[in-house]
């Protein structure tokens, strides 16, 4: 559970960009919205490359959102598969996240399925009382592997809350170190949200995508090398949309990119200068 969730870290909270034709425009961000917006029933498919390979999809969706207190608390799931035809590698995990008004986490969950059995983790995490309560076990199997509450002083980000505060903060000028909790560690992840405004090719439409880029570091090594700097550009709207990532390994680059995606009356904005 812990490697394949730290790659999905990655692969999720970097978000997207291989090194394609980047076209620089000025430093204004025209166009931005200053308020992003979610939409519960959103879907955005994506591919995942290595290299000329195509490893597979991670499919997010936003479930759900609950007012309380008047405050928004949204929901949202991710699927990992891999593609049958990539010997050697089965990746197949759903992970859950629910999230404060501020896009932080308030409950993670992860499952990865094996050939026999489905093992999970959770995290609760309880703000107001400073605690987060780990859970790992096997589905369906009553009793956890690991059930401990530990000691926590500031709100965290899971692996994919994370994706979600970086798209409702693109677009701002600022820096930040930003707590994440990680295989039941505390660790950082430093971002600069740079609002760089560039022209971004996908294969999914026939223009340059108008996006504002970030970019950041990783404090921490994970499997196949994954760590550092990485790179991510998202659509230059209010719906922020995660349009590509690039990001270090090892033995190169892995890619994330925007495949389809489901959402009412939004197309990627066009790049012009």
């Amino acid at each position: 559970m812990k490697a394949v969730t730290k790659i999905f870290f990655l692969l999720t909270a970097l978000i997207f960009l291989y090194p394609v034709e980047i076209l620089k425009a000025d430093n204004k961000i025209s166009g931005s919205s200053s308020e992003k917006k979610l939409e519960v029933g959103e879907e955005l498919v994506y591919v995942v490359k290595y290299s000329v390979m195509r490893l597979g999809e991670i499919k997010i969706r936003v479930t759900d959102k609950k007012e309380i207190g008047g405050k928004g608390y949204y929901s949202a799931i991710a699927d990992i598969d891999s593609y049958p035809s990539i010997p050697f590698v089965h990746l197949h995990q759903v992970y859950e996240t629910t999230m404060t008004p501020d896009f932080y986490s308030t409950f993670f969950r992860g499952l990865i399925k094996h050939d026999d059995y489905t093992s999970y983790t959770e995290y609760f995490f309880d703000y107001k009382h400073s605690k987060v309560r780990v859970r790992e076990g096997k589905v369906n199997e009553k009793e956890p592997w690991i059930d401990t509450t530990g000691n926590i002083d500031k709100e965290y980000q899971d692996g994919l809350s994370i994706l979600f505060y970086a798209r409702m903060n693109s677009g701002k000028r600022k820096k930040e170190e930003v707590p994440v909790f990680m295989n039941e560690k505390k660790v950082t992840t430093d971002i600069d949200f740079d609002g760089e405004r560039e022209g971004v090719s996908i294969d999914a439409v026939d223009y340059d995508v108008d996006c504002v880029h970030l970019e950041g570091e990783a404090n921490f090594i994970s499997i196949f090398g994954l760590t550092g700097h990485f790179e991510g550009w998202f659509s230059n709207d209010e719906a922020a949309i995660p349009i590509k990532a690039k990001m270090n390994v090892i033995l190169g680059n892995i890619t994330l990119e925007l495949k389809s995606w489901k959402r009412n009356g939004w197309q990627p904005p066009k790049y012009r200068d």
